[in-house]
């Protein structure tokens, strides 16, 4: 899977405005690309949300995402936000 990590500093964008900006750029290599899987860690929601184990110390949306087709993880200041796309 590859991996993009962003730093944002002076702003404090909420999840809708973090999906748009990295919508465009899963749009880049993939004009099908799909939102799999996200976690908003300090609201503490991700989706899916029913899954709430963890698996070879990862959290069980991520290792739904990495399983479901997912090709790229865009991490947003340190995993505060993170999306993965097919």
């Amino acid at each position: 899977m590859q991996k993009v990590h962003i730093t944002l500093e002076g702003i404090n964008p909420d999840f809708d405005t973090i999906r748009k900006m990295t919508d465009v750029l899963a749009l880049l290599e993939n004009e099908y690309t799909t939102l799999v899987a996200w976690n908003d860690r300090e609201q503490d929601i991700h989706s899916p949300r029913c899954l709430k184990c963890e698996f070879e110390d990862a959290p069980g949306w991520e290792v739904y995402g990495r399983n479901h087709g997912g090709r790229l993880r865009i991490s947003i200041n340190n995993d505060r936000f993170v999306l993965i796309y097919s």
